[in-house]
């Protein structure tokens, strides 16, 4: 995730809050929630799917949304 953005979970999922750009995103659940949050611990996105229960061919709705997230600076990859 980026160092700028904060997470505020919700009942529904959670808000992402950019405070470089000045964006917002939801995250429409709780499992793309631990997707997000796990990402760092885990070689791929989609090790951190399967890792939050989401089998491999369920996985697409959760690409999109991580890509989108990527597009928008909301997730960039992890220094070092």
């Amino acid at each position: 995730m980026h160092p700028q953005v904060a997470v505020r979970p919700e009942p529904f999922g959670a808000l992402l809050y950019h405070f470089g750009t000045r964006k917002l995103s939801f995250l429409k659940n709780r499992t793309i929630l631990a997707v997000v949050r796990s990402l760092a611990e885990h070689p791929d996105v989609r090790s951190a799917c399967r890792a939050a229960g989401v089998d491999d061919s369920e996985q697409a709705p959760y690409l999109h949304a991580l890509g989108v997230l990527a597009d928008s600076h909301m997730l960039v990859p992890e220094e070092g």
